[in-house]
């Protein structure tokens, strides 16, 4: 049988490095030629969530150039992604519904002054680093919400990233287009009543570590991890866009929604 050009649409392939992901990788360069990554149009992120992940991160860097991403399962849960299937790959990419998300942007200021800037797809996150709990002040838009939130941590979570940790930590799920932010206490102690917020996805999010020498919290952008820090500020970068492209029997959109009804 004689491959099928991809190469002249420009659809280059980008492969995790998991041995699952490589095993279709081959099986897709015997079946379709592809286009460069210098060439490209489009891209076919072969993965799991994590991969697609590090490809919009790679994207939101400058390393890639900024194109639509149409992803497939070789990863474990694959919610970011669409089924593994060899076969007529144009024509689901020609038909996929393009879902478009931005990023939040974190700027983290260490105890000793270092300052930091990092994006997040799903969410920014800020941990305690030792058995003592974390003590946090929360202000929002500049007025202080939470003179002391006294918890394992807090995060900021985009409706993309709403299903992921921002749901285990009892977050709420924000459907694609609800232009909403979740902020979420991961085990708060006290206020003892208070769990999170919903807030518009313009809203400037601050965080104070209170007791930070007694204290130590830890700030993540989805996989960028900055320690020992003082203040943390979170908005969303609602100049930046990425381009997801779905099967539409089973986009982003549909998918989140559905979540609510999960058992």
């Amino acid at each position: 049988m004689p491959r099928i050009d991809l190469k002249a649409r420009g659809i280059a392939l980008l492969t995790s490095n998991r041995e699952l992901a490589k095993a279709a990788e081959e099986m897709l360069c015997r079946r379709y030629d592809w286009a460069d990554e210098q060439e490209a149009k489009i891209f076919v992120a072969l993965g799991g969530d994590g991969f697609m992940l590090h490809t919009l991160h790679r994207i939101l860097e400058g390393e890639l150039p900024c194109l639509p991403v149409f992803g497939m399962n070789r990863g474990t849960v694959g919610f970011l992604m669409n089924d593994w299937r060899l076969d007529r790959l144009a024509e689901r990419i020609e038909a996929a519904k393009a879902i478009s998300i931005a990023p939040l942007e974190m700027t983290a200021r260490t105890v000793g002054g270092s300052v930091f800037t990092h994006a997040a797809i799903n969410e920014v996150s800020l941990l305690r680093e030792t058995r003592q709990t974390a003590k946090i002040e929360v202000s929002v838009n500049g007025r202080t919400a939470i003179p002391e939130l006294a918890c394992d941590g807090v995060l900021v979570s985009t409706p993309a990233g709403s299903t992921a940790y921002n749901l285990s930590a009892g977050g709420p799920i924000l459907p694609l287009q609800a232009k909403m932010l979740a902020l979420t206490a991961i085990s708060p102690f006290r206020p003892r009543r208070w769990s999170g917020a919903i807030l518009p996805d313009d809203t400037h999010v601050c965080f104070k570590a209170l007791e930070p020498a007694l204290r130590p919290i830890s700030a993540v952008a989805d996989q960028y991890e900055v320690r020992e820090v003082a203040q943390v500020d979170v908005r969303m970068d609602l100049e930046r866009s990425l381009t997801l492209l779905f099967d539409p029997e089973h986009a982003l959109d549909e998918r989140i929604a559905m979540e609510q009804f999960a058992t």
